[in-house]
């Protein structure tokens, strides 16, 4: 059943130059017309009559939506619901039905369950997060997809130890999110490899304790002089082939490569590129996230001056949209974000 809320004066704080709504809007995903935006941030206005997880005045994210029931649901890894690529991308209500509309009555396709670029937004239960009303509204939105994958990938899904090292390959805001989180897991070596040298400045200040310029470095030479070894995990955030086989070759024995880009085809030798070694090719979605508990603890650990993720954020009036959209796709920003009622606190 669906429990919808309203968000009082809509999501203020959303970012614009995701690559999962510019794939949105170029109709990649989702049947069009459709409303985007995945990354909300609001206060709550209305709730229907069976919510209880949050009431009007609350703070809130809006993250991906979840059917609750499936196997994976009821077994605390909602980011791997069965339902997941209908309920975030199918356009249609969990029930068939869609919830917006045109003035002629033309059905407009949801995203993410939320499609928080507006002033309001109804969504499902499952896609509210309450949060420590606090902090400001302002920066919270991005919590709800880019930044969680990121850090969830690490602390959720890897749960590393202290002697464990780390490789992440793209550092944009999941890569930077997930250097963050290795430094929370305090992580012994944590290197962060970018072209051009393109935020490897920021990349060191946040944690990682080697930058590779992988235009003029070799990713697996470079990663092996730090590691001999080799690394014990890597994250590819880039979702390139080539990218990506560096990262399975600068793996230590029984290491594993997590892929949460977006990417296409890949050729592997089974036998030589992981068999031989015990290696080990895995993807991620939403960082394995159970979003209701780990975005209040992404919070808190920003409070405590641990994940200092507003160092990643750039916000643009609404009016600028299109402006965030072409800063992100250039690199000149990491993570835009849009306020859309600049007023909301």
């Amino acid at each position: 059943m669906l429990h919808p809320f309203f968000a009082d004066k809509g999501i203020n704080l959303l970012r614009k130059g995701c690559h999962t709504d510019a794939i949105g809007r170029d109709g990649a995903t989702t049947p069009l017309p459709v409303a985007l935006g995945h990354e909300g941030a609001g206060v709550v206005e209305k709730v229907g009559k069976n919510v209880t997880s949050v009431q009007p005045r609350d703070h809130v994210v809006l993250s991906f939506s979840y059917c609750g029931h499936c196997y994976n649901c009821e077994h605390g890894h909602p980011g791997m619901c069965e339902h997941f690529n209908e309920l975030n991308f199918s356009g249609i209500n969990y029930d068939g039905s869609h919830r917006l509309h045109m003035p002629d009555g033309q059905d407009i396709s949801t995203f993410f369950g939320q499609s928080s670029f507006a002033d309001h937004v109804v969504a499902d239960e499952h896609n509210v997060v309450k949060v420590d009303s606090n902090v400001d509204i302002n920066l919270l939105g991005p919590l709800g997809c880019g930044i969680q994958t990121g850090a969830g990938t690490v602390l959720n899904y890897l749960k590393p130890k202290p002697e464990d090292t780390i490789a992440i390959l793209g550092v944009g805001a999941v890569g930077l999110s997930a250097v963050m989180a290795a430094k929370v897991a305090n992580m012994k070596h944590i290197i962060a490899v970018n072209r051009n040298g393109n935020h490897l400045d920021l990349a060191r200040e946040l944690g990682a304790t080697e930058v590779i310029d992988n235009s003029v470095e070799d990713t697996e030479e470079a990663i092996r002089k730090a590691v001999p070894r080799g690394v014990t995990y890597v994250i590819d955030t880039i979702g390139n082939s080539g990218v990506i086989l560096s990262g399975i070759h600068s793996l230590a024995p029984a290491g594993e490569c997590v892929l949460v880009g977006v990417g296409g085809e890949i050729k592997l030798n089974l036998m030589n590129d992981l068999l031989l070694e015990s290696k080990k090719l895995s993807g991620v979605v939403e960082g394995d996230s159970q979003p209701q508990s780990f975005i209040p603890q992404l919070v808190k650990y920003y409070q405590e001056g641990r994940f200092p993720f507003d160092k990643l954020i750039k916000t643009y009036d609404f009016e600028n949209i299109n402006q965030a959209f072409n800063d992100s796709a250039k690199g000149e920003v990491i993570k835009p974000v849009i306020k859309i009622n600049p007023d909301l606190q």
